[in-house]
């Protein structure tokens, strides 16, 4: 028998079935479709972290108060410490050649207040050095003032919400915002940024970090944000700034630094196995497939018995009738592969429409692998029937035991 009419007897024992192709061709569909949308969630959450981090800086470098051995945990992004963080020890890291931007960074929360509208917002206090170190746009006005960081300003930067909300269409530049029991004067006006690992730029306003001190009574920084020369000034900027602030803290090395490299690549890690791990789940269901494939190929095996001793009688050899049924569950698993392919991009993309802020992107070897499994696990399960088919007696076939 020619391999085309192998391929059109195959057909046409499938076509003879459709309840049972159709069983078998979703099964392996929704197998199929399950690794493409659970890899597109994985990757989609990796490039969504990778963005976040990406968003805060280029070589970046966050200063935070305490090591993790002090607070007995992991870094101490929140904590006791035994010594903070102040401006003294933020200016002094100027020194190093190998840093360029220098951003103290003080938060709090206050009520921003403009005529008869206000809003309770975070305020961040900082130097001029924040919108170079954080990547910050502005829509309109100027950066915050390049005076001693150490002497107090009554201006503020408004991010885009917090712009609107209070001013609606307005002009806001010039004019003076009441921030807690303190009046400010807008002098600019924060591009939209978005969020950035939790924290929208948009939503906030920044101060001058002395204003900020005095506003919250806060003698400490929460951190300090620093960016190096270049990105081989990395490791040079890190190594100076634990030395710097040894000096200043009696010799104590009680700070953490987080590079913003370092953490990518732990998220990157992280998340990529979690993405294989869902795309290892996924393909349970298309081993489950093929035992459906298995099963209903061995129930058809018993019903076309009498064609299978036919074939035998007429001189069709054990290869040839192994080679129809392997040809039917290749068909069978080759058709479910293409119709999930098309239901989980079609997924991917419903997705993507439906959540904007989240690109699921399915990854290429997800791609590759689900059509690959479902070729070979139709193959794989197939052959027990197939076998079991060739080595029927076309006798006791044509008579139906």
């Amino acid at each position: 028998m020619k391999p085309q009419d192998t391929l059109q007897f195959s057909y046409q024992a499938l076509r003879a079935y459709p309840g049972r192709t159709a069983l078998i061709l979703l099964a392996m569909c929704i197998g199929v479709a399950a690794i493409i949308l659970l890899t597109s969630l994985g990757e989609g959450a990796r490039l969504y972290v990778i963005g976040q981090f990406q968003g805060l800086g280029s070589n970046l470098l966050i200063v935070l108060p305490g090591r993790s051995e002090t607070t007995g945990g992991a870094p101490p992004m929140l904590g006791t410490t035994p010594r903070d963080l102040t401006l003294d020890d933020a200016l002094a890291l100027q020194r190093s050649p190998a840093i360029k931007d220098v951003a103290p960074i003080i938060l709090g929360a206050a009520p921003v207040a403009y005529e008869s509208r206000e809003r309770e917002v975070t305020i961040m206090g900082s130097t001029p050095a924040l919108l170079s170190a954080r990547q910050l746009d502005l829509a309109l006005g100027q950066s915050l003032p390049d005076t001693n960081p150490r002497v107090a300003t009554a201006v503020c930067l408004l991010g885009e919400t917090v712009w609107k909300e209070l001013f609606g269409n307005r002009p806001a530049l010039g004019a003076w915002v009441r921030i807690g029991e303190s009046r400010f004067r807008v002098i600019g006006v924060l591009a939209g940024k978005g969020q950035s690992l939790g924290s929208d730029m948009s939503d906030m306003v920044v101060i001058p970090v002395a204003s900020a001190r005095n506003l919250f009574n806060a003698p400490s920084l929460f951190r300090i944000i620093v960016t190096a020369s270049s990105q081989g000034q990395l490791p040079q900027a890190e190594q100076d700034i634990e030395q710097i602030i040894r000096q200043r803290h009696d010799g104590e090395n009680d700070i953490t630094i987080i590079a913003q490299d370092s953490l990518i690549g732990t998220f990157d890690n992280i998340l990529g196995a979690l993405t294989w791990a869902l795309g290892g789940i996924a393909a349970i269901s298309l081993i489950v497939a093929g035992i459906l494939i298995m099963n209903v190929m061995l129930v058809a095996v018993s019903q076309r018995k009498a064609e299978i001793g036919l074939l035998k009688a007429l001189g069709a050899p054990t290869s040839q009738v192994l080679r129809l049924f392997l040809t039917e569950a290749t068909l069978l698993a080759s058709a479910g592969g293409v119709l999930g392919l098309v239901l989980g991009l079609g997924g991917v993309l419903v997705l993507n429409q439906a959540v904007p802020d989240f690109s699921a992107q399915p990854p290429l070897w997800a791609l590759i692998a689900s059509v690959l499994i479902t070729f070979f696990t139709g193959l794989l399960f197939g052959s027990i029937p197939a076998r079991q088919a060739a080595r029927l007696d076309p006798v006791a076939a044509l008579s139906g035991r």
